[in-house]
């Protein structure tokens, strides 16, 4: 939970500018807060509402989407998505505060890392939405028969799921459950970057549906996007794919790509990577990068991602581009950031690497 208590002036100014809010929005929550007395965000009626909207722990965006920021405790805050859709009710749940990764594209893995979430804080997050959203009396024809608003669970917040094995999977086992939430296999889905021995273990303790973040066709291009790559190379992760997929609810893998503008969208780099990952056999999520603050990449033109689609789909691929939710209330895929007490020093690393010895 962030406590805007805790902010002195200069480190209120520091908190809104991170969040892309103009100087004068810090001074208005500081009246409010100190002057006026205000106790809650949505009292401080002169902030524009898509401000108020970000600050508050419980946001709903425009289109539904609904993000939760949860205190772990130690000043560190997960967040956890809801997505409705007209036949599910999708949440999107953290692993960890923070992430150790370093993917280039992702905010979460900005905020640097802090430590594993356990099994009750993973839990906790589907319990939690489950029980807020009966509260507020979501109306959906599942609910009415009996079924949680949550139908669908993806591990694709905060953290890498496969990095903290043992408590992802005890909580999965309860996802899965009859006499907890009774969710199927095929409802449950794992998204790694890649830590292979890792996915190994899961065919093996608990498969579920797997999803790969893949956002190259090449070592050399993944060495750059997604580090983990150096230490378990493309090869490795595709046999890895293979081996998975015999045990899996699914016959397929989800290979997911998002589209960085003149990095990795070019249709070269499509037919590299259908000829890539010609005997796996998968479908492509196609994901327009959603940009936050200090980002140094912008999202692929529209025409491009679709071309890029197109010459995948012409390999005999399903490629699918994935709709944009909740990117008003920043909580579009890659754009998790929650607040992490980095014990990496990585944000130093970063600021020592840009300044001259």
């Amino acid at each position: 939970m962030i406590n805007l208590l805790d902010f002195d002036p200069a480190a209120l100014a520091a908190f809104f500018a991170e969040r892309g809010e103009k100087p004068f929005r810090a001074r208005q929550a500081l009246r409010w807060i100190h002057r006026r007395l205000a106790d809650r965000v949505d009292a401080m009626t002169d902030l524009a509402r898509v401000t108020r909207d970000a600050l508050a722990r419980d946001t709903v965006a425009s289109d539904g989407t609904r993000k939760w920021l949860l205190d772990v405790g130690g000043a560190n805050a997960i967040e956890a998505v809801y997505i409705p859709e007209d036949d599910r009710g999708t949440l999107c749940i953290s692993s960890q505060a923070g992430c150790a990764l370093d993917c280039a594209f992702c905010s979460t893995g900005k905020q640097g890392f802090n430590r594993n979430l356990s099994v009750g804080e993973i839990i906790g997050q589907l319990w939690h939405a489950n029980r807020i959203l009966l509260a507020d009396g979501v109306n959906t024809p599942w609910v009415e028969h009996g079924r949680h608003p949550i139908t669908n669970v993806v591990m694709m917040g905060m953290g890498e799921p496969l990095a903290n094995f043992d408590n992802v999977v005890a909580a999965m086992h309860l996802m899965l459950d009859d006499n907890a939430y009774g969710l199927s296999r095929r409802r449950v889905t794992l998204s790694t970057s890649g830590l292979v021995p890792a996915i190994d273990r899961l065919r093996v303790e608990c498969p579920v549906a797997l999803a790969v973040s893949l956002h190259a066709p090449n070592d050399a291009l993944r060495d750059t996007l997604v580090p983990i790559n150096r230490k378990y190379p493309l090869s490795e992760l595709l046999a890895a794919c293979l081996r998975y997929i015999e045990r899996a609810p699914r016959d397929f893998v989800t290979f997911e790509y998002v589209m960085l503008d003149g990095v990795n969208d070019a249709p070269r780099q499509a037919l590299q990577l259908a000829a890539l990952v010609r005997d796996v056999p998968c479908k492509f999520n196609l994901i327009p990068f959603n940009p936050f603050p200090q980002t140094e990449f912008s999202t692929s033109p529209r025409a491009r991602i679709v071309a890029f689609q197109q010459v995948l789909q012409e390999a005999g691929f399903v490629a699918t581009v994935r709709k944009t939710r909740g990117e008003d209330i920043d909580a579009a895929c890659g754009q998790l950031a929650g607040k992490v007490q980095d014990r990496t020093k990585r944000r130093l690393h970063r600021i020592h690497a840009v300044i001259p010895s």
